[in-house]
């Protein structure tokens, strides 16, 4: 699979811009702030309905209008696959796949699979539980449609015995059988969501681990494990041990919306112990783990988006990285970069075609 063509209007700081793309290596090059992250975040939003980075659709359109419009033309299984992605202010997106709006946004997630790695990635290692459970959940939802449509679920499930809880303080009532219907369908969806995620580690964690050393080009002992409140009891028995703490705080304080990812180097958080490289090659193995995971389960190879990589490692590990196109496992990949020379001395290295783009 491969992004052919792009367009846009008024996206972030473009009035109108149009771009045509190798199908191999595409690098971006140009000073900091003339759009190179906003053109990789255009081509995010056309696989996703969504920004990467500021996922308020406002917020996406240039300054002075009250609209946006990307429209990307891909080739997937030798068909053409044009979609649509436009917003205006006081209306719902729209996305269109050849000329047909989709009524659902979560039947478009995984149709095109895609990878982006970013500086703002670290908020993986340094922010809390939800950042990692929404990369856990990302990855999965790619490739199981059904496990995403049971986390909407499960999601609007827990707003509603939060407002249920609200409601039983704000009028100081209490009806147990009205709660039992919602613990109910948490419990079912919950444990399902929680049997998925497990699954998921076990098949994620090794391919982890050997990108990992791939990337640092060293042993060392780094792991990563899917801590959940559902590993010691059901999530039927946790609603119902917790209910008078969830009455106190009128909101829903167990379940597989509380799940976390543990990341640690030599049985210890990397946060607080790893270095500013091991962090680096922790993040990026993350993300090549997460395009190999996708590509197994996906009828088609993933974009790759490299966002300022040169920023995160030094230029050997890219080499390595981009040189990875010579084996045929990796499809399109997008380079952003602030030094055109030093993206290229990489890039024409590889022996594949490439298109430079300077911004």
């Amino acid at each position: 699979m491969f992004l052919r063509h792009l367009s846009l209007v008024n996206y972030k700081n473009f009035d109108s811009k149009t771009l045509e793309f190798d199908p191999v290596i595409n690098c971006l090059v140009g000073d900091n702030g003339v759009g190179k992250t906003n053109v990789l975040d255009a081509i995010y939003h056309l696989c996703f309905g969504k920004s990467y980075f500021n996922p308020v659709s406002t917020q996406n359109i240039k300054h002075d209008t009250d609209f946006f419009v990307v429209e990307g033309e891909f080739e997937k299984n030798e068909r053409t696959e044009k979609i649509l992605c436009s917003f205006k202010k006081g209306t719902k997106k729209v996305i269109k796949r050849n000329g047909k709006p989709y009524e659902k946004f979560s039947e478009h997630i995984g149709f095109l699979p895609l990878v982006m790695i970013s500086p703002s990635d670290r908020d993986l290692i340094v922010e809390g539980s939800d950042t990692r459970r929404k990369f856990m959940d990302g990855v999965i939802s790619q490739s199981d449609r059904v496990y995403l449509q049971n986390l909407i679920k499960y999601g609007k499930v827990v707003t509603q015995r939060n407002s249920l809880l609200k409601y039983f303080a704000a009028n100081r009532t209490f009806d147990q059988d009205t709660l039992s219907i919602y613990n109910d369908q948490m419990h079912s969806l919950g444990t399902a969501i929680h049997q998925k995620r497990v699954e998921f580690i076990d098949s994620f964690l090794p391919i982890f681990k050997e990108q990992y050393q791939h990337i640092a080009e060293k042993e060392e002992q780094i792991d990563l494990s899917y801590e959940s409140q559902l590993s010691d009891d059901s999530l039927l028995h946790l609603l119902q041990n917790n209910i008078d703490k969830d009455r106190a705080l009128q909101y829903t304080s167990v379940g597989v919306h509380k799940d976390d990812l543990s990341f640690t180097i030599a049985g210890h958080p990397i946060k607080k112990f790893g270095s500013q490289g091991q962090q680096k090659s922790f993040l990026i193995a993350l993300k090549l783990a997460q395009f190999h995971f996708i590509k197994q389960l996906a009828d088609t190879t993933p974009i790759l988006l490299l966002d300022d990589i040169f920023d995160k490692l030094d230029e050997n590990r890219v080499s390595h990285i981009v040189g990875l196109v010579k084996d045929e496992n990796f499809g399109q990949i997008f380079i952003s970069d602030t030094h055109a020379d030093r993206t290229e001395n990489v890039v024409k290295n590889i022996h594949q075609s490439y298109k430079i783009f300077t911004l």
